[in-house]
């Protein structure tokens, strides 16, 4: 059994899907078979409110491990119905930024407690916070097969990929050579707009092959799943929204050359 790939869901803007990215990219992944841990390293905590866990009332999880106070498979949740994993995060995160300060290496904490437990998964998606901060820094260094960028499809979406592609490429030069750019994921795309095309057209332009063929579109019920604790393959499985994160699921896996062995049942 071989490693599990991670992936970082980051991008400093807010609003751009990540976290819609992480719980239905993950989702989607469990559905085709493969073993999927969720990490949420923001302390709004919304991967954790999305599958449906009161943050507030969270036991432990991401800020525990980080500051070395619990080890990480204390801290794992699993949902059975979903088949996902996830390591949770609370608004104590917040405290991590501040006193990450004082640990050595604090920029390589994370990677110093996945790499323990990849065998475990086949993919582990972490979830950042919309910004470029510690704890952003941290998920960068420990995305061992590179970053997924969200961009929405929408008017001043590519104001800070420069900036984000400056801040992946410092993190490349000084912390962790090998991270690279995994793959572009469009959001909120809307095709009965010019605009939308044209922030496509830019993007496809910027970022090249990077960018995967499968467009997620803006939808309702994407925006609605959350407040129900489901991921939209659950939600509602028929709409647009899930075929496509289904989609991508499939794109990645063909791309990582991963055969695919569906889960016996969606929900």
């Amino acid at each position: 059994m071989g490693l599990g790939k991670i992936h970082t869901i980051v991008n400093q803007k807010g609003g751009v899907g990540k976290t819609t990215t992480a719980i239905n990219l993950g989702a989607s992944l469990a559905y085709l078979g493969q073993r999927i841990l969720i990490i949420d390293i923001d302390p709004q905590a919304n991967a954790t409110s999305c599958l449906g866990i009161n943050k507030n009332s969270v036991d432990g999880g991401t800020y525990e491990v980080l500051i070395g106070a619990q080890p990480i498979l204390s801290q794992i949740l699993h949902n059975p119905r979903f088949r996902l994993s996830l390591l949770p995060s609370s608004p104590a995160l917040a405290g991590a930024e501040i006193e990450l300060i004082e640990i050595q290496k604090r920029e390589y904490r994370l990677a110093q407690v996945l790499e323990p437990i990849r065998y475990r998964y086949d993919y582990i998606l972490i979830d950042c916070p919309p910004s470029l901060g510690l704890l952003t820094l941290n998920g960068l260094v420990a995305a061992q097969d590179g970053v997924l960028i969200p961009v929405q499809c929408e008017y001043l979406a590519l104001e800070g990929l420069g900036q984000l592609t400056q801040t992946i490429n410092r993190v490349k030069t000084s912390l962790f050579n090998e991270l690279e750019i995994r793959g572009v994921i469009l959001t909120m795309y809307d095709g009965r707009t010019n605009l939308s095309e044209d922030v496509v057209n830019e993007v496809r332009i910027f970022f090249g092959s990077q960018v995967f063929n499968t467009l997620i579109p803006r939808s309702i019920r994407l925006a609605e799943a959350p407040s129900y604790g489901m991921p939209i393959s659950f939600f509602a499985p028929g709409s647009s929204g899930a075929v496509s994160y289904e989609k991508l699921a499939r794109e990645l896996l063909a791309s990582d050359k991963v055969n695919i062995h569906m889960s016996e049942e969606v929900s």
